[in-house]
Formats: C-alpha cells, structure tokens, sequence
C-alpha cells in the first residue's frame, strides 16, 4: 500500500484500516523503541565517564531530549507534505546515524563527538512520538483512543528487549557500551522496515480557499489545547527528570549497573503495559478523569522516592512513575487529538512536541545538576529529584481543575 489519497470510507472499513495501522505501528513501537530505554540506561553512565565534570553526566540524554525537540515541527510539516512513512523512516535513519556517531564518540573518548551522536539520536525519538499521532489518523472517534493506547502498548515489549540488550552489549567490546551503540544502529535499520506496510493517506494539498485553519497562538488559546499541552509537558518532564537520574541514583546508593538496567526494564514495563485498558478507560470515564488519575500517581511516585533509597523503594517509584506517565500522556494525547480540525493537525502537532520535549529538555539537564550537584550524596540528590516534582504537578493539577469547571462550550 501506498501513502495516496483515498475517497472517504466508512466507518467499518476505516477502523479496519486503522488497526492494521494500529499493528504496524506496535512492530515498529516494539523495534525502534527498544532503543530508547538502551540510551537513557546508558547515556548517563557513559556520560560520567567521559564528562570533565559529574555534573553534565545526563547531559547526553539531555541532547537526545534537544534533537527531538528541535526537530519534531520540521519533521511534523515533513510529514504534513510527504505522509507518515517517509517521516518516520527519516527519524530511524536519523536514529542509525547518531548510534554510529556516539558509537565512534565511546571509541575515541570523546564527550563532544559523543553528545552530537546523542543529539542526532533525538531525531528518532521526535519521530517515535508522532506514533500516537498516526495512530489516529485513520481511527473513527470511536476507536480512536484505543488506537493511541494499543501502539503506546507497544512500548511494552521495547520495555523487555531494551534493557536485555543492554545487558548483553554493555561488556561486549573493551569500550564499555560501545555495543549497546551498535545494537542501536541495527534496530534502527531492521525496524525502518516496517513502514512499507503502513496505509496513511498523504493529508489532501489544501487548495487556495480552503481554510487556513487557526494560528499556533490560536490555538494555544483554545482551553483544551493549552490545558492537553501542559498536562504533556509536565507528565512527560517528570517522568524523564526522574528516569534520567535512576541509574546514576541506584549505582550511586552503591547497586550495580545491571540492578539498574532491571530498575528501567520495570519502569518501562509500567509505562506501556496499562496502554492495553487505558483507552477503554477513557472512553468510560473521560479524559479529563483518567488524566487527573495520572498526576495523582506520579505524586504517590514522588512520595515513595523520599522514603528511601531501598531496593524496593526503586521500584516501586519507577513503576508508579511509568504508570503516572501512561494515564497523563495517553490522556493528554487524545485530548489533544480531539480539539482541532484535520487541517490543523500538522501545526498542532509540530508545536505539541516542540513545547513537550522542550519542557523534557529543561527536565533532564536538570537532571543530572540535582542529582550529583545538589547535595553531598546520592542519596540527598535523590531526594531533591523527587521533591522538584511538587511545583510542576500543581501546576498541571490546577489547569486541568480550571479546565473542568468552566462550561464545556467555552473549552473548544
């Protein structure tokens, strides 16, 4: 099949479509993103080592987190003009090309050749988030948030594979992780295959009366886009402000890497798993509540966090915090989804991520400052990590309670 434009199907026929999007959407969730938790795992770790200061070990997880939000507006008008498969096979060639370059960054020691690879890495990860997106190109509104919840789920089995590679690469040369690199670009080629199969029609090329749609500040003043796009930002900044400084946290409190590696596999496991019933829930309960759910979780992921920094107290923080993550992003997401027009969609998108992973951006360089600068210990680093979540859950909390009490016709 091929990226054309179609007549208009029915609705039978539509979501038909749309689960074989859905399936090829889950493949390439459970391939490509297999590398995302092989990166954060190691990005850190292996930014110690060749950082001149502690204090900038995450920094190369931060450029991955720059590069996506850098690039997630081109790459959103890319897909607008050219369709879904093209852009995502750009970011996994994206993706390829910056495994190679940290790669070659581990072998010769440098840090600077080392974020560059982290950075063009982020091209992927921009991509890799427009998943849910397509996922609801071809959904009626019916099926639409469980078409965003299934390819979410797909993370699951990344959630599995990631951490396992890591594990069997990280040692396999005499430069520590340069394996895991390799392993990167070889995901990246085999999963670019699957797009082949997706069937996304190319949007229509507007004609010169056809509306031109709202502005970006437009659309930022319409109450649901705003309130979807904080509730995202937030949601996804704490979790990555959190998950960037695990590993160095769970090494630091004196566990090995592997420990770590099992830490991330669990939270990323949480973070996908609830994607099998988290679109029913919404079309159950709503959107507004399940998100609300959400950033209830990642307070309870906070208050663990500071009770500890026992083995179980890992855990279960990262668990609650892949969980929190699911219900607010999944929900910010279809909110989204459902509050502009199609010929809006590459502008909403575009400026959705670049406003998301900006805030993603800020959350991981963050990151690795509070946790080895902040204190004298991992462990006072630590508990600065979790308590900087408050503010940014009140935030998110008091946009969405804002959003509820004002009349429904007043928030589109």
């Amino acid at each position: 099949m091929s990226d054309i434009d179609h007549a208009p199907p029915d609705h039978a026929s539509q979501d038909a479509r749309a689960k074989r999007n859905v399936f090829v959407l889950v493949c390439a969730q459970a391939i490509l993103g297999a590398q995302m938790p092989m990166l954060f795992t190691v990005g850190g770790l292996a930014g110690q080592s060749l950082a001149s200061n502690i204090c900038f070990a995450t920094l190369p997880i931060s450029l991955i987190v720059l590069g996506s939000m850098l690039t997630a507006s081109p790459l959103a008008t890319f897909m607008q003009r050219y369709g879904r498969r093209a852009g995502f096979t750009l970011g996994a060639i994206g993706g390829a090309l910056g495994g190679a370059i940290g790669a070659y960054g581990l072998y010769v020691a440098s840090f600077p050749i080392f974020l560059l690879g982290s950075f063009l890495t982020g091209m992927y990860m921009s991509a890799q988030g427009f998943y849910r997106f397509a996922a609801a190109d071809t959904a009626t509104d019916a099926f639409r948030p469980k078409a965003i919840s299934y390819v979410m789920a797909g993370g699951l089995a990344s959630a599995i594979i990631g951490p396992q590679l890591v594990k069997a690469t990280a040692d396999a040369y005499v430069v520590p992780f340069f394996g895991t690199y390799i392993a990167v670009i070889v995901l990246n080629i085999v999963g670019s295959t699957m797009f082949w199969f997706l069937d996304i029609p190319k949007p229509p090329v507007p004609a010169e009366d056809s509306p031109k749609g709202r502005t970006r500040l437009e659309l930022l003043k319409t109450p649901r886009i705003a309130v979807a796009i904080i509730c995202g930002m937030v949601t996804y900044a704490l979790m990555n402000l959190v998950m960037t400084s695990t590993p160095l946290a769970v090494v630091g409190c004196g566990f090995t890497p592997g420990i770590a590696a099992d830490i991330v596999s669990a939270h990323v496991l949480a973070m996908f798993a609830p994607s099998f019933f988290t679109g029913h829930l919404i079309v159950r309960f709503g959107v507004e509540k399940i998100l609300a759910t959400g950033l209830l979780i990642l307070a309870a992921s906070g208050a663990v966090a500071l009770q500890g920094v026992e083995l179980e107290n890992f855990y279960i923080s990262l668990i609650l915090l892949g969980v929190g993550w699911n219900f607010g992003f999944i929900g910010a997401t279809t909110m989204l989804t459902a509050s502009h027009e199609p010929h809006e969609r590459g502008r909403v998108q575009g400026m959705n991520d670049v406003l998301v992973f900006g805030g993603v951006t800020v959350a991981s360089l963050a990151s690795g400052g509070l946790l080895n600068c902040s204190g004298g210990t991992a462990v006072e680093g630590w508990n600065m990590v979790a308590m900087a979540m408050t503010p940014f859950l009140v935030l998110a909390g008091g946009a969405l309670l804002w959003l509820t009490l004002r009349p429904r016709e007043e928030t589109s």
